[in-house]
């Protein structure tokens, strides 16, 4: 699924990554870790098309389409409910029966109540929990996260957790994180960035 051999980008003078070699195969699970300023973003910015390699090679085999990625913004509309949001994303992809997945999502999300309100509304946690949903809401083959927990309580990262289980081995994911252990009986590839 991800292929990458001496994978290099700079902004300036700057190298961000240096010399990545990344083998992800389709239903891998891939967990990226490294101390802050290491390139996980990066990384996942250039897997995902946002940002161009320096050098190096890669390879994604999945359609841009069927690409979800939860940035360290949420990249959700504030103005918006949820249902509203998730609703435009759903016409975005051409998501068939996005009312259904979207009603799915939120309730195993949590945010059923909620979706009704502005996101503008919510506090961190719950913008990140839709977030979540916005990134699985057409079922994609390819799942980059960074940092998924970040911002969600205790009942949050449990809920994030069982989704990653049922992702595991259906989905090829790769996710960025400071917590490896939280990751660790679900990574079949490691990718230690310094």
């Amino acid at each position: 699924m991800i292929r990458a051999r001496g994978l290099e980008k700079r902004y300036g003078r700057r190298r961000v990554l240096a010399g990545v070699d990344i083998a992800v195969p389709s239903g891998g699970f891939a967990v990226v870790t490294g101390p802050n300023g290491s390139g996980k973003t990066t990384l996942l910015r250039v897997i995902v098309g946002l940002a161009a390699p320096s050098r190096g090679s890669l390879e994604v085999d999945a359609d841009r389409a069927q690409v979800g990625y939860l940035a360290h913004e949420p990249l959700v509309y504030r103005e918006l409910t949820a249902l509203e949001n998730l609703d435009l994303f759903g016409r975005l992809y051409r998501v068939t029966q996005r009312r259904e997945r979207a009603g799915m999502l939120l309730e195993r999300f949590g945010l059923w109540d909620a979706r009704n309100e502005r996101v503008s509304t919510y506090s961190r946690g719950m913008t990140q929990r839709l977030a979540l949903c916005r990134t699985l809401l057409h079922d994609p083959e390819l799942v980059l996260l960074d940092e998924p927990h970040s911002a969600l309580d205790a009942e949050g990262a449990e809920l994030l957790d069982r989704e990653l289980e049922a992702l595991a081995g259906s989905r090829t994911v790769v996710v960025a994180t400071h917590d490896p252990q939280r990751l660790g009986s679900l990574a079949s590839v490691g990718i230690a960035l310094a």
